[in-house]
């Protein structure tokens, strides 16, 4: 996100109190951030949000002024992207985790209304931008996927046919990059929610649905 552009969104200072209604769920990829943000929205009937669903409406409403890194990714090919890079370099230069367009996400949260509360759900939820807006530390967690969980999520991404990396010339090369950028960004993830003394929660493979719901209930006060 670049500096200042909240002042665009609403006044900094008042953004706690008018986001008071909402609750975050970010995390690594892959860790069920979705899952149990819908079955929390269901279970208390709070209206979903989910960050990944508006990512192409939100790369149509930036610039390339605005946005660098995102117009850049637009830009390139599927080997530019995911087998020609090193995992360090698809880590530093992914638009979504430096923040780009992550104002955007708080004009939809305001337009929204008050009542029912929101849950947000998305790996854009970065620990230090999300932060400034809470109005009780309680209300956001982070999802961070074990060793074990991203060795099954890199299978899951090498199967035969299943995912865009198919659409690459290397579709093994190109799910071992994104394995490892994934795993870095949740190491990423878990120091900064540490710095900053948020609420992290390690999802293992061992661990079911029902476990994971109620350990973010827990964390939610709810």
């Amino acid at each position: 996100m670049q500096p200042g552009r909240y002042e665009e969104v609403a006044d900094a200072a008042e953004l706690p109190a008018r986001l008071r209604h909402v609750y975050w769920i970010g995390g690594g990829s892959g860790a069920g951030k979705s899952t149990i943000a819908g079955r929390l929205a269901d279970r208390y009937g709070w209206r979903r949000y989910a960050t990944d669903d508006v990512m192409q409406d939100h790369a149509g409403r930036t610039t390339p002024e605005q946005a660098p890194l995102l117009h850049e990714f637009i830009a390139m090919d599927m080997d530019e992207r995911w087998v020609n890079r090193s995992p360090d370099t698809m880590l530093e230069t992914f638009h979504w985790f430096r923040g780009e367009g992550f104002e955007l996400i708080i004009e939809d949260l305001l337009r929204l209304p008050r009542e029912p509360c929101v849950i947000v759900e998305g790996f854009r939820l970065l620990p230090h931008l999300v932060k400034p807006l809470l109005a009780a530390p309680e209300h956001a967690v982070w999802l961070l996927p074990t060793p074990d969980f991203r060795q099954d999520a890199f299978q899951t991404r090498a199967a035969p046919g299943e995912g865009f990396v198919w659409r690459t010339s290397d579709p093994a090369k190109a799910a071992r990059n994104l394995v490892e950028r994934d795993h870095m960004f949740t190491q990423r993830v878990r120091k900064e929610a540490e710095r900053l003394q948020l609420r992290t929660i390690p999802v293992a493979t061992t661990m079911t649905e029902e476990d994971l719901e109620e350990q973010v209930t827990r964390a939610f006060g709810l």
